[in-house]
């Protein structure tokens, strides 16, 4: 129970430093995201900046809210407070997925790498899309282990920006690979690791409650 509850402590820690740093960089900092788009270079399409930005907004700001919603309701005290605001709470999160899903979807196309990136980016999003609505059909269906264990898959891809950008940075800073390179590495590296870390996770849980029964 202790361990839990330092894991969750940590867990709560990153988001929140994280949704913060997302909210200065990107609302005040740097709204323009000039940093950003000075990586993209050889487009295949035009983009319109404007539209781009705007819904580059919609995109950051429901990131932010399905990391801190998705924390929430992985608190027990939260739950075992009030389930009526578990659920609703689930449904924001639930809303802010798809909005994210959607606004990446747009942003696609004009992804740092190009194609393979774009691909990446899409395949990404229906992955996420997919455990979500999963986590939603296996609590409809009152499996609560199973609702959690898909909820662990979903919520880890809430660390999708935060893990592109290290793996990034450690390839281009650390083996001086060209940035787009990088970058792309940096996606599909995600992308397992969003899929890996979450079953070591789910069987780590398993494998102590196991122990737990005589």
């Amino acid at each position: 129970m202790k361990k839990r509850k330092s894991l969750y402590r940590l867990l709560a820690c990153v988001s929140l430093v994280f949704i913060l740093y997302a909210l200065v960089k990107n609302y005040w900092i740097d709204p323009g995201a000039a940093g950003f788009l000075s990586r993209k270079t050889g487009l295949k399409r035009e983009l319109n900046l404007p539209v781009w930005l705007n819904v580059m907004y919609v995109h950051v700001g429901f990131a932010c809210l399905a990391m801190a919603t998705g924390l929430i309701n992985f608190s027990n005290r939260m739950f075992e407070k009030s389930l009526r605001f578990h659920r609703f709470n689930g449904y924001v999160y639930l809303v802010s997925v798809l909005l994210v899903v959607l606004t990446s979807g747009y942003m696609a196309p004009y992804a740092t790498g190009g194609k393979i990136s774009s691909m990446g980016f899409n395949a990404l999003n229906l992955i996420w899309l997919f455990v979500t609505i999963t986590a939603l059909i296996q609590i409809k269906r009152k499996r609560i282990d199973r609702h959690r264990n898909w909820m662990i898959r979903s919520y880890a891809f809430c660390f999708t920006n935060l893990l592109i950008h290290l793996i990034t940075s450690l390839v281009h800073q650390g083996l001086g690979m060209v940035y787009s390179t990088s970058y792309t590495i940096g996606l599909y590296g995600s992308i397992a690791l969003l899929i890996l870390i979450p079953e070591i996770i789910i069987r780590t849980k398993r494998t102590e409650k196991n122990e737990l029964i005589p």
